[in-house]
């Protein structure tokens, strides 16, 4: 493998880039018009526009990101997270024009896909499910009864969907036909599948997922687990790992629950498990993500491996070299995705002009950025600027280091997620683990962190009226 094509943007291209230099191996970038100036065009070796701004005249453009691979004589194709990532007609038409696909076979991205055919996958292995109906319904007569079988409240959930759409959390009879319809007008609209499916709605749930790797010769590891429990809008924001809340024993119990799910589905490359814990740490598996997530930093600080350097090995048909009792976990780490959103203003999202863009950097500090100063935020993607990771020997140093990290990032002329991060960490709920997916509907406000923002600045105030007296003073001693 000499060459390969990132077929993404921002900070994970550039991720991806940074470890096939490192191998050895040359890079290709794909960019949009809006891009041009983009850090991911200028880190690669080559680079090409492929069209333009909105993503599916560009990114999503599949047969122009094969054209331009072939053209330019390429081995590899990363996707990256987010667009083509998890497009099994994508995996296909690499398989079908000889170019290595950097992920899973286009079957298990199809089964894993499809939160339905994925149940129906994994069910002959064991694997604790969340009660309810693994088939799709429309009819509402058929959920109400069933709704009434497993009790109220219930999560209807889109078959095909991700990222909060096509979900509602129906807690009466009464509501369930105008949520039902709800979500599956949101789901056709979303993913052009309206199929939805009714579980039981586990109260105070954590999020828990978990890292796997699979080779080609029937190899699986998992890389223990990841924190993902602060959410806005059913998306993470905070992750961590290790969990504060799993036993070694629980841990081994989840660990081997995921290798099964990749088993069922013959999986290969990195994929993560992900899990709902309820209150009494029993756990139910949710899906699979057939990629590389974008928490995957925390992860690879604490088992100390480069998942993009394995990712790129298996797909060139090496075997996995470490075995799961050589993986350990030290230390820990905490990721806060650095959005371009307001978290005064419903967390929606802040387009502008970058006037100041500054990164912090030290020990046990790592930023995975996409931006820089002077650039421009386009509205046409995903508003995550980067990821600010921090690593410490225990999770108090790392959240520590987290939120001088913070202190430390500098941006103006667009408002970012960096204050909320600062929020959660010193946020009691979060320093002593006892939180859960309801995080922000729990404890934060605008109306909190305005007030913690504005006793920040009076205590900043105060303390250099302290420091300009003793100055003063001194002032007025060595006039003496």
């Amino acid at each position: 493998m000499k060459k390969i094509l990132v077929a993404n943007r921002g900070e994970i291209a550039i991720r991806v880039m940074k470890t096939a230099h490192k191998m050895g191996i040359k890079t290709v970038a794909v960019f949009s018009t809006a891009d041009r100036n983009a850090p991911h065009v200028k880190f690669a070796n080559e680079a090409v526009c492929i069209g333009e701004p909105p993503s599916n005249q560009s990114y999503l453009r599949g047969d122009k990101i094969i054209e331009v691979a072939k053209q330019l004589h390429v081995d590899a194709i990363h996707p990256g997270y987010g667009f083509l990532s998890e497009n099994a007609s994508f995996a296909e038409l690499c398989e079908e024009n000889n170019i290595i696909f950097i992920g899973p076979k286009s079957k298990a991205i199809k089964i894993m896909g499809s939160k339905l055919a994925a149940k129906d996958a994994v069910k002959a292995y064991n694997i604790p499910m969340v009660p309810g109906i693994d088939e799709a319904i429309t009819d509402v007569i058929k959920a109400k009864k069933i709704a009434k079988e497993i009790g109220f409240p219930i999560l209807i959930k889109a078959s095909a969907g991700g990222g909060g759409k096509g979900m509602r959390i129906v807690e009466k009879e009464s509501d369930l036909e105008s949520q039902m319809n709800r979500a599956i007008s949101e789901a056709t609209s979303a993913f052009g599948d309206g199929s939805v499916f009714i579980e039981k709605y586990v109260t105070s749930p954590r999020h828990i997922e978990i890292q796997i790797m699979a080779d080609s010769h029937g190899n699986v590891l998992h890389f223990f687990e990841r924190e993902c429990s602060i959410q806005r809008r059913h998306q993470k924001v905070v992750e961590e790992a290790p969990s504060c809340v799993l036993s070694p024993e629980l841990r081994n119990k989840m660990g081997e629950a995921a290798i099964k799910v990749a088993k069922s589905c013959d999986y290969l490359g990195a994929g993560t498990v992900e899990f709902l814990l309820d209150a009494d740490h029993n756990f139910y598996f949710l899906e699979m993500n057939t990629r590389l997530q974008v928490e995957h930093p925390v992860t690879e600080l604490i088992s100390g491996v480069d998942l993009v350097e394995l990712q790129i090995k298996i797909a060139r048909g090496e075997a996995l070299k470490i075995k799961q009792d050589e993986l350990t976990i030290n230390g820990h780490a905490l990721e806060l995705r650095v959005y371009a959103e307001d978290p005064l203003n419903d967390f929606l999202p802040s387009v502008g002009h970058l006037e100041v863009y500054k990164l912090p950097v030290g020990k046990g500090i790592r930023v995975d950025n996409g931006f820089e100063e002077g650039m421009d935020i386009p509205i046409y993607y995903d508003p995550m600027l980067s990821k600010l990771i921090t690593y410490a020997k225990t999770r108090e140093e790392a959240i520590e280091l987290m939120i001088m990290a913070i202190d430390n990032y500098e941006v103006k002329g667009i408002e970012t997620t960096l204050a909320f991060g600062k929020y959660v960490c010193e946020h009691e709920a979060f320093r002593s683990g006892n939180f859960d997916t309801h995080f922000v509907k729990n404890y934060y406000s605008p109306e909190a962190l305005k007030s913690e923002t504005e006793n920040e600045a009076k205590i900043a105030a105060l303390i250099a009226l302290k420091q300009y007296i003793e100055d003063q003073k001194l002032l007025r001693l060595s006039n003496y």
